[in-house]
């Protein structure tokens, strides 16, 4: 895969000529309740009055896959969740996105994952989190036969599965790759030490590898996103593309480099919107376009979900997305 050039092995989605393409999302599943604006926590039992209150599916996979569902893509869920009244609601969450959820299984005696984030006036976001069921999805609970027939794995939470950490995620990304899928990873923050080093052999097996440019600092050690980026894709990904916040992108192939800058937006809370960038940027390889067009459709999902509260806000629609992206070519052209 070139800068230039994309690596989509099935433009049509993999069906009949425009048929929506089959991604499966596999990885993180969480239940986010998010408030704002909240610039002080009581510290004693009283209320304050805020302006909105609301949960969302998120999590590398979770936030994906919604957004993914917006953008026109068929996509399967593959995860956990724990046998609460929070995963049946995950599950409904993502139903309603028309996301199929049979790749969920539910681990009993376990909580599902979930996080409580109160969204400052600034769009600052600390986080109160529980691991949950997530840590205990392990290679048996894949759907082997259902991920032999999807367009597009997305693996999320590069180190962050202990069950999948090493040897079962690099089978699961040749598997889908030997199925003539394209693979994509994310991580969910770096969870251990030797993360880099345990994700090496699976790194052979991905076509697009898109962490943060904090995360590629923790995984490489370099403080330079760049230098990091072309670090990681010596590992052997096909493609490695840095997701830098107000910075805009930067990614690097065999055959070359690109960077693009950010689109200007008043920020209301980041939340999920890494995992909306990933989403563009499946969206747009599935339709078969150079990489570099579909980071742009990345920054713009990316972008737009800034504009609100939760992994959901403000994407809502592949023809929207699209709008919004020519709208700002428009403006920069100016």
């Amino acid at each position: 895969m070139s800068a230039e050039a994309g690596r989509p092995s099935r433009t049509d989605g993999g069906g009949a000529p425009g048929a929506a393409p089959r991604v499966a999302c596999v990885g993180i599943y969480i239940l986010d309740v998010l408030g704002r604006a909240i610039d002080e926590l009581p510290t004693t039992q009283r209320s304050l009055i805020i302006d909105e209150i609301r949960m969302t599916v998120a999590g590398t996979a979770g936030g994906t896959a919604v957004d993914l569902a917006r953008l026109g893509a068929d996509v399967f869920a593959v995860g956990a969740v724990g046998e609460d009244n929070v995963g049946a609601f995950v599950r409904t969450l993502l139903q309603q996105e028309g996301v199929d959820v049979s790749g969920l299984v539910v681990k009993p005696g376990v909580p599902t994952s979930a996080t409580m984030l109160p969204i400052s006036s600034a769009g600052v976001r600390p986080a109160w989190h529980v691991r949950g069921a997530n840590a205990e999805l392990g290679s048996g609970d894949l759907p082997w036969d259902a991920l032999a027939r999807v367009d597009v794995l997305h693996y999320g939470g590069v180190s962050a599965l202990p069950g999948l950490d090493g040897d079962p995620s690099c089978e699961l990304l040749a598997f889908a790759r030997s199925h003539g899928a394209i693979t994509t990873a994310d991580c969910l923050g770096v969870k251990r030490s030797d993360a880099l080093a345990v994700f090496a052999a699976s790194l052979r097996h991905v076509d697009v590898f898109m962490p943060n440019r904090d995360e590629v600092a923790l995984l490489t050690g370099l403080s330079s996103p760049q230098d990091g980026a072309r670090a990681i894709l010596d590992l052997g990904p096909r493609a490695v593309v840095v997701k830098m916040d107000a910075d805009g992108c930067f990614g690097v192939t065999a055959d070359g480099e690109f960077s693009l800058p950010a689109i200007p937006v008043d920020v209301v809370d980041s939340t999920g919107c890494g995992d909306a960038f990933c989403a563009g940027v499946i969206r747009g390889l599935s339709l078969g376009w150079p990489l570099r067009e579909a980071a742009e459709l990345g920054n713009a999902s990316g972008t737009l979900t800034a504009g609100g509260l939760g992994s959901d806000a403000g994407l809502r629609d592949l023809a929207s997305t699209l709008a919004f992206l020519d709208e700002h070519r428009g403006r920069a052209a100016r």
